[in-house]
């Protein structure tokens, strides 16, 4: 068994207010019952370490994505409560699952000792810094229009080089806001067929990027996107950024990898 653990550990000690240990990541997710695919963030067996979830009560998607700055702000005490519950707990680092959750990230991160990952908005400064002045990020949304108050809690600077694409306006009748409460109303067992929901993300995608030249690479906001990032990313051939590098960064800084090899 010795050979199952890391053998730099001869020592242990209590980590303040932490119950339990060999934790990973802590999501909050939503008080919403929709099935997701291997690569959604509420989908546990695709990520490569621990997972916690913990439903945020009386959020569903409707509350967060299409409340204005009032009644999002009441929300926060519901999820200061659940993201210190995630870190009592055990776990490294705590995250959402949806990219609206941007809207509370410097409040959610104030009152927390671990790091604090409540949006793949995020990524976009940086992958700013990462691309020529001369070239921008694309922000793919599936449904809903992001505040300015969503982008500049995250560090997006209003004028810099980004876009906000809302494929519920490249896409007649999308077939992956069918899991949800959005354009289309609930249904009451939701349900998606993938290969229709991918030929669609993957050709919208694929046309904006065609008619916008300057863009030199995309940062998907939903939280249901990485499971067609690959089919994106093979169609249009730039980087992507989404809430499975958003999440793998995540633990890669909270539990370091350890290098082997020879000289």
């Amino acid at each position: 068994m010795n050979s199952l653990r890391d053998s730099a550990i001869e020592k242990i000690v209590s980590r303040k207010n932490h119950s339990c240990y060999g934790m990973g990541l802590g999501i909050m997710i939503l008080d919403d019952v929709y099935p997701g695919l291997p690569g959604d963030v509420r989908n546990a067996s695709a990520w490569p370490y621990p997972i916690q979830y913990e439903i945020l009560e009386n959020i569903d998607i409707k509350a967060l994505c299409y409340a204005n700055n009032i009644e999002l702000a009441s929300y926060l005490d519901t999820i200061i409560k659940a993201a210190k519950k995630l870190e009592n707990i055990g776990c490294r680092a705590v995250a959402a699952e949806c990219g609206f959750f941007s809207f509370f990230q410097e409040k959610v991160a104030a009152t927390l000792s671990i790091p604090t990952f409540m949006s793949s908005l995020l990524q976009v400064p940086w992958a700013q810094q990462l691309i020529g002045p001369e070239k921008k990020v694309a922000i793919i949304t599936s449904d809903a229009e992001l505040t300015d108050e969503h982008l500049t809690a995250v560090g997006i600077s209003l004028d810099s080089n980004f876009e906000v694409v809302d494929l519920d306006k490249r896409i007649e009748n999308q077939e992956f806001n069918k899991l949800w409460e959005g354009s289309y109303g609930r249904p009451r067992n939701p349900s998606l067929r993938y290969t229709v929901a991918e030929k669609q993300i993957v050709e919208a995608i694929t046309a904006y990027v065609d008619e916008t030249p300057e863009v030199g690479s995309l940062v998907l906001e939903c939280t249901g996107y990485p499971p067609f990032a690959r089919a994106i990313q093979r169609s249009v051939d730039l980087p992507i950024y989404s809430w499975g590098t958003l999440l793998d960064y995540a633990w890669s800084v909270v539990v370091h990898r350890d290098y082997y090899g020879h000289v």
